[in-house]
């Protein structure tokens, strides 16, 4: 292969990287894609692991939702744990808040919300059931539903506390 030919394939591909560089700026990387986005959110029932009973999304009706996926072994559930405490007590009185522990202990969950404090509901998906429904791709992932239970939008990954916000504020108008 001559060097002009050598030079024009790097060229190409040096063009095409550029190109693809300059087309993800502004996305947001967290902002990711889902089946499930303006569909009503899947119906569950769950047993509440902080409390005796069940958590049915139909008797959460006209109440918007804040759905949170999370684990104890994951390091960034645990670094989002404060800012969700912090979202719970700040808007707790219009937006119902539920944890839903993916793929972890009872015993280890406890131990954790022991230790941390838990301010909402938290719900215990052994089999991932939950999870599969709503599509999880990894934790944490956070849901945010409105009073007609619609999937507003999702955030997949350790979210702060000004993106809460953000999200939050679609589902609360």
């Amino acid at each position: 292969m001559n060097r002009n030919v050598i030079l024009a394939i790097v060229g190409v591909l040096g063009a095409a990287f550029f190109i693809a560089v300059m087309l993800s700026f502004g996305n947001d990387p967290h902002a990711v894609p889902f089946m499930l986005e303006g569909k009503p959110a899947p119906a569950f029932s769950m047993k509440r692991l902080d409390a005796d009973g069940t958590v049915n999304l139909a008797d959460l009706k006209g109440k918007p939702v804040v759905l949170n996926f999370w684990a104890t072994w994951c390091g960034p559930c645990a670094q989002e744990h404060p800012v969700l405490e912090w979202a719970a007590k700040k808007y707790g009185n219009d937006a119902v808040f539920i944890g839903v522990v993916f793929e972890d202990t009872e015993e280890a969950t406890k131990k954790f919300l022991a230790q941390r404090g838990s301010s909402f509901q938290q719900l215990y998906d052994p089999q991932s059931t939950m999870a599969v429904d709503y599509g999880v791709t990894g934790v944490p992932e956070t849901y945010f539903i409105d009073r007609n239970h619609v999937i507003v939008s999702k955030y997949a990954a350790p979210i702060n506390m000004s993106t809460f916000d953000k999200h939050i504020a679609q589902i609360l108008k």
